[in-house]
């Protein structure tokens, strides 16, 4: 119960100061009743209450400053000096840890961006969409998060292998279950006899378009295949050569089985958020070289490791019509299973001598012109304009849009381009490339040939970027989605607070649409020759990997 209140009986007690008092004659009896309410309010309050409410009332009462302060003593002075040093030594100590940190996650010179020089002292002459372009790689400075990397790395190689298995599960299932009954040899020959002459009849469907079980047909087949004979198979990884996004970001695998010197590749689909499918891409069956020195000889064991590259003839499969463009498909193996592969060597001694008698002029040639040291200081600050002013140009200049292109074509390129290539060297380079001697070469080959290429660790990276924005599968991706998907707040100069995120995203969007045919979307060969041209000077793989990180988001 509480008690009835009686304001008549308050007063001021000994301990209060006195400042509460305020010499206004209406107001004095109205402003004591409060203040005697407030402090029997305050009695009836817990004591963290009520400790909030002293400082807060102290700091009100010291906004106003009494008239006829005493002076401070010199014991109060010093105390005060002795936190006024102290604040300072503190704050000094944190602008000092701060500049430590920035220094450390910021090393981004700024020389490399402007007022390059080479090691002979003269200038680089670098224009200004150079100097925006080799923002980008300041990204290698700041390091990404490697615990995120790492676990993030570890959840994809999870998804990965079970892609691989499923694949892999898929291939024996079609090979095995099906073998016998989708074998285009399975009619007789007495029936195909009659179905040729035409004596099956108007009631009788033809062989093939009729139900038949295996217990009903007479089958007479070849296919003696059995699950320990398709076992010793070597499973690859591989993507096709093509400048069609939607087709070079499709995810191919294949497999090599040694018992008939034949393979296969499936190609993996996702359909909407949980639907997956693995689908024959080119069918089983024994292939051969469609280009280089083995053309026209079967494929081995020796002919299965990154980065080689797999010819067939695009008539002989039913694929797209983007394909049928270039009379021959090249895949790049990106990938192999090095435990199937390291059995298959020790179980076959085949292997081993076709690996000794390996011709590998061509690589000697291409080693040679990319090692010319006018060729390395041509592109060395200015990889990213060279190599995607160069794609660029070629695509005006084809007129047929095959890809295709003539010696003279090459030769007024790279003269526009002013990079220099010896005549002797350009020669033994032309007459490796130009095998079918229709004096026409695709000029991707060509670039990759001259310049090199980005090995098909990075090149995962550029494909899962690329993937990540052209989410639709289109094949090329609208300005406006990748300004929106590019983030610049990990960029080193914007945490230096040298740049804003507005002026790294426009220099980015300004070099890579100078780069494109159409200024208003991207396509995948234009994405992929312009991270080409950021990657050369660049040793450090994870370096790399990091421009691709820190904006994108993979």
């Amino acid at each position: 119960r509480v008690p009835c209140l009686d304001l008549g009986r308050l007063g001021d007690s000994d301990e209060e100061d006195g400042d509460s008092y305020i010499p206004y004659s209406g107001s004095y009896l109205h402003t004591c009743r409060l203040d005697s309410f407030s402090d029997w309010r305050t009695s009836l309050q817990t004591p963290y209450a009520q400790h909030h409410q002293a400082q807060q009332r102290s700091i009100l009462e010291h906004k106003t400053v009494p008239e006829n302060l005493p002076s401070p003593t010199d014991r109060y002075k010093l105390k005060y000096h002795q936190y006024e040093a102290d604040m300072k030594e503190e704050y000094k100590q944190y602008s000092q840890r701060i500049a430590e940190k920035k220094k450390d996650h910021l090393r981004c010179p700024e020389a490399s961006i402007k007022g390059t020089q080479l090691e002979d002292g003269h200038s680089d002459d670098l224009t200004a969409l150079d100097e925006k372009a080799l923002l980008q790689q300041c990204y290698t400075s700041k390091p990404y998060n490697m615990q995120h990397s790492i676990r993030k790395s570890e959840a994809e190689d999870v998804a990965a292998e079970r892609k691989k298995q499923t694949v892999a599960e898929q291939v024996m299932v079609d090979q095995l279950s099906r073998a016998v009954i989708s074998d285009p040899e399975q009619s007789t020959h007495a029936d195909v006899g009659k179905e040729a002459h035409g004596l099956l009849g108007f009631g009788t469907a033809p062989m093939r378009f009729r139900k038949r079980t295996l217990h009903e047909t007479k089958i007479r087949t070849k296919s003696g295949l059995t699950e320990n004979m398709l076992s010793n198979k070597l499973r690859f990884d591989s993507r096709i050569i093509s400048r069609n996004g939607r087709d070079a970001c499709r995810e191919l695998i294949g497999f090599f089985f040694t018992c008939d010197r034949s393979l296969t590749v499936y190609e993996f689909r996702k359909f909407g958020k949980n639907r997956t499918n693995a689908l024959p891409f080119i069918q089983k069956g024994v292939y051969q070289h469609q280009r280089g020195q083995k053309k026209g000889k079967a494929y081995d064991l020796s002919d299965f490791y990154i980065g080689a590259n797999l010819t067939f003839r695009s008539f002989d499969h039913n694929l797209p019509e983007s394909f049928k463009q270039n009379p021959v498909l090249t895949l790049r193996v990106i990938s192999i299973d090095e435990a199937a592969m390291d059995f298959l060597k020790a179980s076959s001694m085949e292997f081993k001598q076709e690996c000794s008698k390996q011709v590998i002029d061509n690589s000697k040639i291409f080693k040679k012109i990319q090692g010319l040291c006018v060729l390395r200081e041509t592109i060395s600050k200015r990889g990213v304009r060279v190599i995607t002013g160069l794609g660029k140009y070629f695509r005006h200049i084809d007129k047929n849009r095959n890809g295709f292109l003539s010696q003279a074509d090459f030769k007024e390129a790279l003269k526009v381009f002013h990079v220099e290539v010896p005549e002797g060297d350009f020669q033994s380079l032309w007459l490796l490339l130009d095998d079918s001697k229709s004096d026409k070469v695709d000029y991707g080959e060509f670039t990759r040939a001259v310049f090199g290429e980005m090995n098909e660790y990075r090149k995962a990276f550029v494909r899962k970027a690329y993937m990540k924005l052209d989410f639709n599968k289109t094949g090329s991706v609208p300005m406006v989605d990748i300004r929106k998907c590019y983030c610049a707040k990990k960029h080193p100069l914007v945490l230096a607070g040298k740049a804003t995120e507005e002026e790294i995203k426009l220099s980015f969007l300004e070099t890579l649409g100078e780069s494109c045919s159409n200024p208003n979307e991207v396509s995948y060969s234009e994405f992929e020759d312009y991270y080409e041209g950021l990657s050369i000077g660049i040793m450090d793989d994870e370096d790399f990997i990091n421009i691709l990180r820190n904006p994108w988001g993979i």
